[in-house]
């Protein structure tokens, strides 16, 4: 007896680009995006909202990559930051990534720095905020 594991239902027609169709068709591509579920999501956005460390912050980094595949980049801006607009937060193309999942990971982590303003100082100390003191 063999276990699947549940993916996640498909977007309706016209409201996303992810390509999770061919992704399903494509033999030997990492599926490991379609594992991330509505329930999962929900509970990833909550734990990068809630995030308590820069630490922190870099684990779940690692751990999207290891379980999901999803590469999540956070860095400061090339400009003055003033805000949490200033960090910039990428996530590369990933087929069978849902367009709204792309928005809510950055949206989230976002959320999680307004709460805790300290990672966001020691995000910036980390790339070198005090390079012309």
């Amino acid at each position: 007896m063999t276990h699947t594991l549940p993916i996640r239902s498909p977007c309706p027609p016209g409201a996303c680009n992810c390509d999770r169709d061919r992704l399903l068709e494509t033999d030997g591509a990492d599926q490991r995006i379609l594992r991330l579920t509505k329930p999962e999501e929900k509970r990833l956005l909550e734990r990068l909202e809630n995030i308590a460390s820069l630490t922190d912050l870099e684990h779940m980094q690692r751990r999207l990559y290891e379980q999901l595949g999803i590469r999540v980049a956070v860095a400061p801006g090339f400009n003055e930051v003033r805000s949490m607009r200033g960090i910039v937060i990428d996530i590369d193309d990933l087929p069978g990534l849902c367009r709204k999942t792309r928005a809510a990971i950055p949206a989230a982590i976002r959320r999680g720095l307004e709460k805790r303003p300290e990672i966001a100082w020691s995000l910036l100390n980390a790339h070198d905020l005090l390079r012309d003191a």
